[in-house]
């Protein structure tokens, strides 16, 4: 997905995993991808998009950790800033991300079973952001979140785990938590905008799906 909003703000510019911030240099590309494989990734009107899916509950296994690091490497050959269990195939309550909020703090981590915090609306005002989804290849529309969430859950060794973001962070958090409640962000739609969205995918998802093809396969030479 991609995001936008506008705040700036000084912050502690260090790069956050997991949500805590880390002293020295971080790779471009987070560790987990350099071990992942390249999957396929889901298209709207596939069933796993548009259901639930089921929570997690086996933790700290080699599963767990090989399906983070290929939803990693998914993520980054697809270009995302992140990405949810499902729109690989799995169903399962997990999704990852690396996205820079509007500070230019970057966020890298996963999290399983992630619940959405009920914020008081005097905590948090609606905000208005584009927003595309690897799932719906080509078309970004604006959509309108709360610009601040938090988000509970647990990491792949199933300690709690809670995330705290604001904008362009927000955002992603409240999308990725969408899609594993089998919502997409043309669900927020308007019928008139999802429609032009749709249409712009399928004129589109060709050239996208043959991009994506040429990136996962320059990495492997």
């Amino acid at each position: 997905m991609t995001v936008g909003s506008d705040r700036p703000r000084s912050v502690d510019r260090r790069v956050r995993v997991l949500g805590k911030p880390i002293d020295g240099a971080f790779p471009r590309r987070a560790p987990e991808a350099d071990r992942g494989s390249v999957l396929r990734v889901t298209v709207v009107g596939e069933e796993v998009l548009h259901r639930p899916c089921q929570d997690v509950v086996d933790f700290g296994t080699p599963e767990l950790a090989r399906l983070i690091d290929d939803m990693f490497a998914t993520m980054y050959v697809a270009e995302g800033v992140g990405l949810a269990a499902n729109q690989v195939g799995v169903d399962l309550r997990l999704f990852v991300y690396d996205i820079p909020d509007l500070s230019g703090v970057r966020h890298v981590g996963h999290i399983a079973n992630p619940v959405v915090e009920d914020i008081p609306a005097a905590e948090r005002r609606l905000a208005d952001g584009m927003e595309g989804c690897l799932s719906v290849p080509g078309p970004f529309m604006t959509v309108a979140r709360p610009d601040r969430a938090v988000v509970h859950g647990q990491d792949m060794h199933g300690e709690p785990l809670t995330l705290t973001g604001d904008d362009f962070f927000a955002r992603c958090l409240q999308h990725e938590t969408d899609h594993l409640d089998g919502r997409l962000y043309i669900d927020r739609l308007s019928g008139r905008d999802r429609k032009t969205a749709l249409r712009e995918m399928n004129e589109r998802r060709e050239e996208i799906f043959a991009e994506r093809a040429a990136r996962a396969e320059a990495l492997k030479g």
